[in-house]
């Protein structure tokens, strides 16, 4: 008999009716991100180690404990699945420029991972929506961001 073979733990599937609850919060934050002026951002699932060993500290927590990194076989690369949206999305701005004509307001939501035993209530592939300003002087956009948040 075959062996059943499950979702790694820590790693859950979204099914119906929880599935249509989802999609509606989703597009209730697509509205709202609208609303306030975002844009949508998506990046990569993986990226280089070096993005979060860099952007995060080699000695905090998250590098040392949680990432899910690993080397890449065919060519020997170190990647990461992210732990958390800001730094991917400062790289993307970064490697293509974004703010070459001005500031802008981004957003992103997407699967996250942590590499640790997962705690009653917490998962190893969780959701995270996460929203940067880049380029904006002065506090207003901080009051932008709280009441975007709210």
């Amino acid at each position: 008999m075959a062996e059943l073979l499950r979702a790694v733990k820590g790693m859950n599937d979204i099914l119906p009716p929880d599935s249509a609850r989802w999609e509606w919060f989703e597009e209730t934050v697509r509205r709202v991100m609208l609303r306030y002026g975002y844009q949508a951002l998506r990046t990569p699932v993986v990226e280089p180690t070096a993005l979060f060993v860099r952007g995060l500290g080699e000695v905090t927590d998250i590098v040392e404990k949680e990432m899910y990194s690993f080397e890449d076989s065919m060519n020997g690369d170190r990647l990461t699945l992210r732990p958390e949206a800001t730094a991917g999305m400062v790289r993307a701005i970064n490697e293509h420029n974004a703010l070459y004509n001005g500031p802008l307001r981004v957003w992103q939501m997407g699967q996250m991972f942590r590499h640790e035993r997962p705690q009653r209530g917490r998962y190893r592939q969780f959701h995270q929506i996460g929203a940067e300003a880049l380029g904006f002087p002065g506090a207003e956009i901080d009051a932008e961001m709280i009441l975007l948040a709210d």
